[in-house]
């Protein structure tokens, strides 16, 4: 699961990034006109960030590709070492994984990274954003549910809680 999924995150967001760059001046927003209604809400603009995922931080691009290697190094070190049977942590290091590498390579390539998605006054993002912050959703919500479970199962036996 883990280099299969990020593997498709990490075409996806730089495929999407390609196009923007060959598509949208920079600094432009674009909608097709069938979703012109759409523009005081949400447009795509092309964008870049030297800083950390939705615009904050700006000019860390050093200490974020740095980041990114350590957490990217991370991932690959202890994701064989999660259960199998743990699927919501591994999905979301998957997804975590795919995010950081997206961003990594645009700083690589450019010293900055391709933003497009603008949504309201929020910043503007990208999927690999995207895909690291549903990547955090799915561990919280996942260990959320594991304690939750954990919780139900000592109710039942008062004698698991003691430790008999």
């Amino acid at each position: 699961m883990l280099l299969g999924l990020a593997g498709v995150v990490i075409a996806l967001d730089q495929w999407t990034k390609w196009w923007v760059r060959a598509n949208i001046p920079f600094q432009q927003s674009w909608l097709p006109d069938f979703l012109s209604w759409l523009s005081p809400y949400a447009r795509i603009v092309h964008w870049s960030n030297s800083g950390a995922a939705f615009g904050s931080f700006q000019n860390g691009n050093s200490v974020f590709t740095v980041l990114a290697i350590v957490v990217i190094g991370a991932i690959l070190y202890y994701y064989p070492r999660v259960e199998a049977s743990d699927w919501t942590l591994r999905l979301a290091m998957s997804l975590q994984l795919g995010g950081a590498a997206g961003n990594l390579i645009d700083r690589l390539m450019a010293g900055k990274v391709t933003d497009f998605i603008s949504i309201g006054n929020f910043a503007v993002f990208n999927l690999a954003d995207s895909a690291i912050s549903v990547g955090v959703v799915v561990l919280v919500l996942g260990v959320w549910v594991k304690e939750r479970n954990a919780g139900n199962h000592s109710k039942e036996d008062p004698g698991a809680a003691e430790g008999e």
